[in-house]
């Protein structure tokens, strides 16, 4: 490359975190897009047997042009924060654990094509486990980039575009996997100046595979029994990968003023935290109002003694 001559590249990496499955993702680069559907894929390997599957690589309706694109198999990290007390996990192009060494197993059967605008490919990709695959949860990527044809001048300094997402695959690997977790924290407020009510935990994954924990929370008023609301047929549920921590939040609006009770459930793997309380909702204003009523209060009965006492007896 001449000195003159400047490429910069910049990446667009978009994977999808834990706990979003389905939905699918676009990236967008001078006018064209790629996208894939689904983003990720949880799926039950067994030592010896072999796995098939896939996902769409879609060119929208509104790119420019022809998508031509080349897929490559990624690592992905279990943890995503530099503290490590809320991950989400992150594809990780550098770092390659243990838990990525089904990136040796695989193999992308159609590692590059071509789709016209408005239309999709399917990409497979297949798993061969070893006999002796250890048992507990692997991961990876199978990045998809277009392949953009970039013509520089020597006199020209230019900006690429590279359009580039991740596809997830979060494997368990069955056998003697150790399924371990701790509640970390189960908080309920019991004082509110607003209405909105937070509840929340936090969550330890200390097994080797990954799993969702659930967070049931219920409120009702203190005298009744009739929720105010409740996700008990619905839990929250939150992907907390392998020796990661989580942390979760529900949520629900009261009434602005009001006393109830509040019960909250954590479960991961066989651990279950329940926590109840009695909750106090009082908005700032009416808070004043209470503090002056007793100040006034305990100002007219000091009055009252003072003038009492000054005031002498009659026989």
């Amino acid at each position: 490359m001449k000195k003159n001559k400047l490429i910069l590249t910049i990446t667009i990496f978009i994977a999808t975190l834990c706990g979003i499955f389905g939905a699918p993702a676009r990236a967008f680069a001078s006018g064209k897009a790629i996208s894939i559907s689904p983003t990720n894929e949880r799926i039950i390997l067994t030592p010896g047997e072999t796995y098939h599957s896939g996902f769409y690589v879609v060119n929208p309706s509104d790119s420019n042009g022809v998508l031509n694109y080349s897929a490559s198999l990624g690592s992905y990290s279990t943890e995503s924060g530099p503290d490590h007390k809320d991950d989400y996990g992150a594809a990780d192009i550098n770092t390659i654990t243990e838990m990525n060494t089904i990136m040796n197993w695989t193999k992308i059967e159609n590692p590059t094509g071509a789709v016209a605008p408005g239309d999709s490919q399917i990409l497979s990709y297949t798993v061969t486990v070893p006999k002796d695959a250890p048992a507990g949860g692997q991961y990876m990527t199978i990045l998809v980039k277009e392949n953009p044809e970039m013509k520089l001048n020597e006199q020209t300094s230019g900006i690429g575009q590279i359009m580039q997402m991740a596809f997830v695959v979060y494997a368990e690997v069955t056998g003697n996997t150790r399924k371990e977790g701790a509640i970390l924290e189960n908080n309920v407020p019991s004082f509110l100046l607003d209405n909105k009510f937070e509840a929340t935990s936090r969550i330890r994954n200390n097994g080797n595979v990954h799993t969702d924990a659930e967070a049931i929370l219920q409120v009702w008023p203190l005298f009744s029994d009739e929720e105010i609301c409740t996700n008990e047929e619905d839990a929250s549920l939150t992907f907390v990968m392998p020796n990661t921590e989580r942390y979760h939040v529900e949520s629900c609006n009261l009434p602005i003023v009001g006393i109830f009770r509040a019960k909250q459930t954590v479960k991961i793997f066989g651990e279950t935290s329940t926590i109840e309380k009695v909750i106090v909702v009082c908005p700032l204003w009416l808070l004043f109002i209470i503090i002056f009523a007793i100040i006034a209060l305990i100002t007219w009965i000091v009055v009252r003694v003072k003038s009492r006492k000054a005031t002498p007896e009659t026989a």
